[in-house]
């Protein structure tokens, strides 16, 4: 299955599990704070690309941000569609004219879609000139490797190559939920190189810490946000 599709099979799990506080803690602890900090004032209108099934777009609607969420997933979408406006498209493929955004926000799906460079490319057309593009993934050190066992002092070893893109599937089963976390790893250079191609120029990048009680995961980064602006 691709990415694309194994996302769309778990879309109701996914989507029970986002939104249960047993289930996604990390994000409306840490993560999803930080990258709000990120995003520039509200403006004329945004793109929630990759919806999933809403978080963001809720976020950034309570906000003030005139937003509108995308996602490849019908049922994402019709999830997302309960609280905010969203539409079902491909990243690679949005059905919006040029320039239609002044704000693209990915929070959390980069790193889920099959064609990053497709994706980024189609980005930079719906933006306006001086346009931002925030993401946030899965810091890139992360998904390549793993902490050798649970003491405080657990080495984290890289198994395999952080510099060759592979995917990598994580099936997470805790307190009544079933997700796999089917990601493409990617090192920072292939996001980089993205950018670079659709014409973007990098304003800001975050290395975001875990804010936890497991003390292992305070020596290495959680997530990689970025914020860059369109030429």
């Amino acid at each position: 299955m691709t990415l694309r599709e194994t996302w769309d099979a778990q879309a109701a799990e996914w989507t029970r599990f986002a939104r249960d506080p047993r289930g996604d803690s990390w994000n409306p602890r840490f993560n999803l704070p930080r990258f709000l900090e990120l995003l520039p004032p509200r403006g004329r209108r945004a793109l929630d690309l990759g919806c999933g099934e809403g978080r963001l777009a809720r976020a950034l609607a309570a906000r003030g941000y005139a937003v509108v969420g995308v996602d490849s997933s019908a049922a994402m979408v019709a999830a997302a569609s309960e609280t905010v406006e969203a539409v079902v498209a491909d990243a690679g493929s949005l059905p919006f004219d040029d320039g239609a955004f002044d704000l693209v926000a990915a929070f959390m799906s980069l790193h889920d879609m099959d064609d990053l460079d497709n994706a980024v490319r189609e980005t930079a057309r719906v933006l306006e000139p001086r346009g931002r593009f925030c993401f946030a993934v899965v810091h890139p050190f992360v998904l390549p490797g793993r902490f050798e066992s649970r003491e405080e002092s657990a080495r984290f070893l890289i198994r395999g190559s952080y510099l060759d893109s592979h995917r990598r599937d994580d099936l997470v089963e805790r307190d009544g939920f079933r997700v796999n976390f089917a990601a493409a790893h990617r090192p920072i250079e292939s996001y980089s190189r993205a950018l670079e191609q659709a014409g973007f120029v990098t304003e800001r990048l975050r290395e975001v810490r875990y804010e936890g009680d497991d003390s292992r995961r305070h020596r290495v980064p959680s997530f990689l946000h970025l914020r860059a602006a369109r030429l």
